[in-house]
């Protein structure tokens, strides 16, 4: 069969996933192919994923989005970690905050000295004494360039998902991406290979392609009504299977994190926008029935609710190939990951980096196939190991859900890892990771991990040495948020956006 370059590129579906996979596309094929999305009005989009991480920006920059615009067309905020309350127990809270806590000494991971510190009773108990995020998300700060020439902040966003996408949109046709209106009637198949070979739309239109990507949602349009890909179901580990989300007015300036509070069946998070804050109780609905869930989210809003509450289910898991035949599934297309760790979009974003690294030409190599596959895989189990851990590594036996948790039997992927840190306190990144040891060890720590020793190589430097050093970081760590303005300043220089209404 004769191959050549592809051509034509279909995106099925708009929202969030379909206009960023626009975007990239647009900025990484060029003129060389036609790129065409199709999406309909008759279709709601999900549009409570309010909450990013760093790569994000990484994204933006690439396809040439200003950050100051970015966060003024979607009521943007700063994201500077994640507050996690009542997850290790009742009472107790900790930050899984972006950038490094510590630095490393030689090859000795920063957490070591601390340990090491920490039993001689010469260091601070509170680890995040070490990280600039923490210090100033805890006080409200934010700016890109700390006085004095240090370490800048590493910092993501909260923001408006339907905001985000209408920007994109706009991005993405003025650089050539062709909209197209309609809802999808039929998928018109190759009767020999199964490929995509158009989707007809509900007035008749034929829309064919050489690429499909399908950014349909939950449905799986392509990837799972036509082809019947199968799906790996993980609510064993992972029951929560229902959320409601409800957007409030805002009670106080926004602060620069979200803050995740763990509930009696699940656990409700707070989003602060510009112009409302964003609230959502993601639950189990095997531990609790969908009103009790609701008057638990409706009862711990900390501003007036704005609309009435949505309820959303889905199963967490993923698609067994998210590349079948021409079709690449992204978004929630492609699975669901609960929004615990914000990974929704960011798996959009990696999948579309995987597929520019394995692009195909007309005769889709099933190597790259294989390849895409295996490390979306990869990808999607270390996410879910990770979300996991938060739930297995707890006290809280306080409710029937909690129990459950804290007994259940969890990946071995997880448990040698957790094993690994318990004992000796190791913990090391693998290929398709996309948490790093740092944040690792963060939540780790937060939920009460604690390693029963630390690296024999810290003996190598003198207790008075490695007391000063330790010393002198968090010296620096707080100057660094302390020569930073308020989170609510820095948004105020930002200038006017469509719907603003900083509170504060």
């Amino acid at each position: 069969m004769d191959t050549g370059p592809i051509r034509n590129v279909v995106i099925v579906g708009g929202g969030t996933a379909g206009w960023m996979s626009a975007a990239l596309l647009a900025k990484a094929l060029g003129s060389s192919a036609r790129i065409r999305l199709v999406e309909s009005e008759e279709i709601g989009t999900v549009g409570v994923g309010e909450a990013s991480i760093p790569q994000l920006r990484h994204f933006n920059a690439f396809i040439g989005l200003d950050e100051d615009a970015f966060l003024r067309a979607t009521e943007g905020t700063i994201k500077l970690g994640i507050e996690f309350i009542d997850w290790f127990k009742r009472g107790h809270s900790y930050m899984h905050a972006f950038g490094p806590v510590g630095r490393t000494l030689g090859t000795t991971p920063f957490h070591h000295y601390w340990l090491d510190a920490r039993r001689r009773g010469a260091a601070d108990e509170d680890f995040w004494a070490w990280s600039a995020n923490a210090l100033a998300a805890r006080t409200g700060r934010f700016g890109r360039a700390p006085s004095g020439g240090d370490e800048p902040l590493t910092w993501a966003f909260h923001f408006d998902a339907v905001l985000y996408a209408r920007h994109l949109r706009a991005h993405a046709e003025a650089r050539g991406v062709e909209r197209l209106e309609g809802r999808v009637v039929e998928i018109d198949q190759d009767p020999d290979s199964g490929f995509v070979r158009a989707v007809v739309l509900k007035d008749g239109r034929r829309v064919q392609g050489e690429l499909f990507i399908d950014c349909s949602g939950f449905r799986g349009l392509l990837i799972e009504e036509a082809l019947k890909t199968g799906y790996e179901d993980w609510r064993g580990w992972l029951p929560m299977d229902s959320a409601w989300a409800v957007p409030s007015r805002d009670a106080a300036a926004p602060v620069p994190y979200t803050r995740a509070w763990a509930r009696e069946a699940g656990w409700q998070w707070r989003i602060p926008l510009q112009h409302r804050t964003g609230n959502g109780h993601v639950f189990s609905s095997a531990w609790t029935d969908k009103d009790t869930a609701r008057q638990v989210l409706m009862d711990n809003l900390e501003g007036e609710a704005l609309a009435e509450p949505r309820l959303l289910t889905f199963v967490t898991g993923r698609r067994k190939q998210a590349w079948n035949r021409n079709v690449v599934a992204l978004g929630l297309a492609s699975g669901f990951m609960e929004p615990l760790e914000s990974t929704s979009i960011h798996l959009v974003q990696s999948g579309l980096a995987r597929l520019l690294a394995l692009f195909p030409d007309t005769g889709f190599d099933p190597a790259l196939t294989a390849e895409f596959n295996r490390q979306t895989a990869e990808e999607y189990a270390n996410i879910r190991d990770f979300i996991v851990l938060h739930y297995k590594a707890t006290e809280r036996e306080d409710t029937p859900f909690w129990a459950s948790r804290k007994a259940m039997e969890i990946p071995d992927s997880l448990a040698a890892r957790m094993a690994l840190f318990a004992g000796p306190g190791r913990i090391f990144s693998r290929e398709e990771d996309l948490f790093k040891e740092g944040s690792w060890v963060q939540v780790l720590l937060g939920q009460g991990v604690v390693p029963a020793a630390s690296h024999p190589m810290t003996a190598t430097v003198a207790d008075a040495q490695a007391d000063g050093w330790l010393s002198n970081l968090a010296h620096i760590a707080a100057r660094t948020a302390g020569s930073l303005p308020t989170h609510a300043d820095f948004l105020a220089a930002l200038g006017s956006s469509p719907n603003a209404r900083l509170a504060g």
